[in-house]
């Protein structure tokens, strides 16, 4: 059974009309208007100056068609045929379960359902079915409008940047693999989370990270002061490479886990929750005092913990060179959690994708579903404390 990735019709277009105020409601249009058109090919059993047998009919112009709807006036193009017969449910329908419609529209190539469900989904909702071969067209033609977004130029800076990647499991070659999902995240100086890129690699590496950093760079990234990661090493080796001029803050969540692999099965949860809780100080001179108790507190019993933190917390402490009403949000990689619980919801309908171009496909549209739901919400940061903190700064060395 072929499966079909549904993607967010309203939500991916939007995101690459951002520009337009009334962007939504272009796209409805357009993803209306593809409902038009494979109704008529369906009606006639052909497509346009197609030659076949099976031809029942022929193409005749067009008249055009209002459509009221909650996001506005669409002007569509009705396709006509030269007997008259062709005419379409899809306005009455339409206008008795817009909602309904509008969320399919904007949810289907996020579903991952297979094209027989589908069919009885946009059924039950136009009054009539569409064939496999049409749906699955119409899902190929949305690789080139998810390409376009995240090939966009990035004309504005962006001061904060996380990165992350979670792993989906692929079918390659008749093999099943785990490939991994490459993310960025960035936050503008309007304080707002924007998806800046998503990619998939055969694996984390250096090459792969530097490949997709370096993409990134090519589009016009620029202004990065900060980045939020785990301690994977290829990726540490991407950043000092592609974005040598900003501060690295090791993601403090992974490196508590990480934690674990330096303590007995049986060990005293105190010592990893007076660990936790350096990272809810006020400055930076007040962790390094409770980092010296704790060290004195613990080597006895756990050495090897220790000396694992000894060596590497100062990575996770980089976010105090920030206001601290950023503290919060920048001292792990948590900004990410939502997309990746998003993505991980959505593509357990999938659990094995059937190509690296599905999966891709998936995960791309989901983000920006993601992307848009940031953009409508309020800021995320006040960037106002960022920009007085470079002021004190610069204030400090003109001193």
């Amino acid at each position: 059974m072929t499966k079909l990735k549904i993607a967010p019709w309203g939500a991916e277009m939007k995101a690459l009309l951002l520009s337009d105020e009334h962007g939504f409601r272009a796209v409805l249009q357009a993803a209306l208007q593809e409902v038009l058109e494979v109704e008529m090919t369906e009606a006639l059993s052909a497509g346009k100056s197609e030659r076949t047998a099976e031809r029942v009919g022929y193409r005749s112009g067009y008249y055009d068609r209002k459509l009221i709807t909650r996001v506005g006036v669409l002007e569509l193009r009705v396709p006509q045929d030269r007997a008259g017969h062709f005419s379409t449910e899809l306005f009455e329908r339409y206008q008795r379960s817009e909602k309904a419609l509008v969320s399919a529209l904007a949810q289907m190539y996020v579903q991952g359902v297979s094209t027989r469900k589908v069919k009885a989904i946009t059924e039950e909702l136009c009054g009539h079915s569409f064939s496999a071969s049409t749906i699955s067209e119409s899902t190929a033609r949305l690789d080139g409008t998810l390409k376009a977004f995240f090939e966009r130029r990035l004309a504005e800076p962006y001061p904060y940047l996380i990165l992350d990647a979670r792993y989906e499991r692929v079918r390659e070659g008749g093999t099943i693999t785990s490939q991994a999902v490459l993310v960025a995240i960035g936050v503008d100086w309007e304080g707002r989370r924007q998806v800046l890129g998503v990619d998939v690699a055969n694996r984390e590496s250096r090459s792969s990270w530097r490949e997709f950093l370096t993409g990134l760079r090519g589009r016009g990234l620029h202004g990065v002061e900060y980045v939020v990661s785990d301690d994977h090493a290829g990726l540490k080796a991407a950043i000092r490479e592609v974005l040598p001029e900003a501060a690295w803050q090791r993601c403090y969540v992974h490196f508590l886990r990480n934690a674990l692999d330096y303590l007995p099965r049986k060990h005293d949860d105190d010592c990893l929750m007076e660990l936790r809780w350096f990272y809810d100080r006020r400055d930076i001179g007040e962790v390094r005092r409770d980092i010296a108790q704790w060290i004195r507190k613990w080597q006895d019993r756990y050495p090897k913990l220790v000396a694992w933190v000894e060596e590497n917390v100062e990575e996770t402490l980089t976010y105090y060179r920030l206001p601290r009403a950023h503290h919060k949000h920048m001292k792990s990689t948590n900004m990410l959690e939502r997309l990746n619980q998003e993505l991980k919801r959505r593509t357990l309908v999938v659990r094995i994708f059937p190509n690296t171009a599905s999966c891709l496909r998936l995960t791309r549209a989901l983000a920006i579903e993601t992307h848009e739901g940031w953009l409508e919400a309020t800021r995320y940061l006040n960037m106002e404390h960022l920009k007085e903190a470079k002021k004190e700064s610069l204030r400090a060395i003109a001193a």
